[in-house]
């Protein structure tokens, strides 16, 4: 498994597609203590403009994020930390 730092951007040119980099940095974040359980990430948007990838980058990475049980996705509220 790769380890992320969740300092790290998005290299567009890596192996590793793009989605899965962001997924390994929110996934460092995350265990680093940026976002507490039961907390809210940002949004789809603000990762966007964060990380300089299209929407649908975000929400694949969220997505394997939630399929591995670090997160969970509230409809009309957001994306939060799993306990």
């Amino acid at each position: 498994m790769v380890e992320f730092d969740p300092d790290a951007s998005i290299e567009h040119g890596a192996p590793l597609p793009p989605y899965r980099q962001l997924a390994g940095i929110l996934a460092a974040r995350i265990g680093r203590g940026d976002w507490q359980p039961n907390r809210s990430i940002p949004s789809e948007l603000r990762l966007v403009q964060e990380y300089g990838v299209a929407r649908a980058t975000v929400r694949r990475a969220v997505a394997v994020l939630v399929d591995q049980g670090v997160l969970f996705v509230v409809p009309q509220r957001g994306t939060f930390v799993k306990p």
